[in-house]
């Protein structure tokens, strides 16, 4: 089977979907001027700026990027994030990244920002896989996928062309 046959969303998808999401996310914030769009690095990183350009222009909201270093093979460790905790406390903050697997990057993601006083959390993701080991989900989701435990999804935003590719 050739990879071109396991693409799950294709460049024209995923920019439907993130338009989506965008309004979605909106609809939630509409009496908000300003939101926090935390993208976990690196492709919920590169989701939070393409969400962050479509607000822009289909809302008044202004929305603040922030970038969430997490270190997925040892979560526990320390997270660094772009904004200072005061920059983002009292706010709307939602927290992105490309897939959500098992869960264990958003919840420690979630944790971190729990640690101050918010308006409102939400979480977003692109793909969301239905193999989670930690309760936690996504408020707002382009495409939920039941795959085997076995089977990985890969997002590629490098580059000009996004793809969604099921391995």
């Amino acid at each position: 089977m050739t990879a071109k046959n396991n693409i799950i969303l294709s460049h024209q998808e995923i920019n439907h979907k993130l338009k989506r999401i965008a309004y979605q996310i909106y609809e939630s914030n509409v009496n908000e001027t300003s939101i926090v769009l935390a993208g976990i690095e690196s492709n919920g990183y590169i989701l939070a700026k393409t969400l962050k350009r479509i607000l822009v222009k289909i809302s008044p909201i202004q929305p603040k990027l922030c970038k969430v270093i997490i270190d997925k093979k040892n979560p526990r460790t320390p997270i660094q994030t772009s904004l200072t905790a005061e920059e983002y406390t009292n706010t709307s903050v939602i927290l992105i990244d490309d897939v959500l697997n098992s869960g264990t990057t958003l919840v420690y993601g979630v944790k971190h920002f729990l640690n101050v006083p918010l308006k409102q959390f939400k979480t977003a993701v692109l793909v969301n896989r239905n193999h989670k080991k930690y309760p936690v989900k996504a408020d707002f989701k382009g495409i939920s996928l039941s795959t085997s435990l076995n089977e990985h999804v890969s997002v590629n935003l490098d580059g000009k062309i996004f793809e969604a590719v099921l391995d």
